[in-house]
């Protein structure tokens, strides 16, 4: 292996590493406090910033009506118990509106993404507690970090067109990193069978959210959804494996 080519990939880029560093102290910070308040209003904050992205992705004219309904929405997730009900009305007021005016219905597709999984994001949270959410992490980021650097140095068969600098070995990579590390937080709740098959769901979900994101980018004709974080780009950027990998994780603890 090249250690310079290992340097200048881990240090080439310094704004990207001051950000990642300060993303992942304000991360510890709230998981240590651990208040619900607090998460809700942070993950109600990168909801509407992922409003506005993915708006801009779909070529939403009338963005304004997609984030004062966003917050609406979220307001809403307060008020009661059953959190997940919540995130399908506004897709079934939207669709039914643009039916009945004959209009194109692109408007409803930021409440199915990225509205759903943020919704089930703060579920996961009200229902299983901080543990939940430090295994998404675990698990998707050890999926993505590995995937990486497992693709850079391995990588040589393609794995999509959609985004082709992703190789099947850097996928197997980081799979296979995410679901060891996983599992091992999935004890928390079960046995290890258990964590560790939901862990590798979790895991090969979360690359096909990061893929997604890069076909909605690749359609937009866009390297990044945003620039919110300097050398990472936008909210959509940061929580796309996330995105599909928290549904799999709240799904897969409810039918146990």
């Amino acid at each position: 292996m090249d250690i310079n080519k290992l340097q200048q990939s881990v240090f080439g880029n310094k704004e990207r590493i001051v950000t990642g560093v300060a993303l992942i102290a304000v991360l510890l910070i709230v998981i240590a406090i651990n208040n619900f308040y607090l998460i809700w209003a942070i993950l109600g904050i990168a909801y509407v910033a992922g409003l506005f992205e993915v708006s801009k992705l779909f070529e939403i004219e009338n963005k304004s009506f997609i984030l004062v309904l966003g917050v609406i929405i979220w307001l809403f997730t307060l008020t009661t118990s059953h959190i997940i009900l919540i995130s399908f009305i506004p897709a079934l007021i939207v669709a039914s509106y643009k039916a009945y005016k004959n209009e194109d219905m692109k408007d409803v597709l930021p409440f199915v993404y990225p509205t759903i999984s943020m919704v089930v994001f703060l579920a996961l949270y009200k229902e299983f507690g901080i543990v939940s959410i430090v295994w998404l992490i675990i698990v998707v980021a050890f999926t993505d970090t590995f995937a990486y650097f497992t693709g850079k140095y391995l990588g040589k068969t393609k794995f999509s067109p959609t985004s082709p600098n992703k190789t099947l070995e850097g996928v197997a990579g980081g799979v296979i990193a995410g679901t060891i590390f996983g599992s091992v937080a999935g004890l928390y709740f079960n046995g290890f069978m258990y964590a560790l098959v939901l862990s590798f769901l979790v895991s090969v979900f979360s690359v096909f959210g990061d893929l997604f994101e890069s076909y909605l980018k690749r359609k937009a004709d866009v390297k990044d959804s945003g620039n919110i974080f300097p050398g990472h780009g936008g909210i959509l950027d940061r929580l796309d494996g996330y995105l599909f990998g928290v549904i799999i994780l709240y799904v897969g603890m409810k039918l146990v």
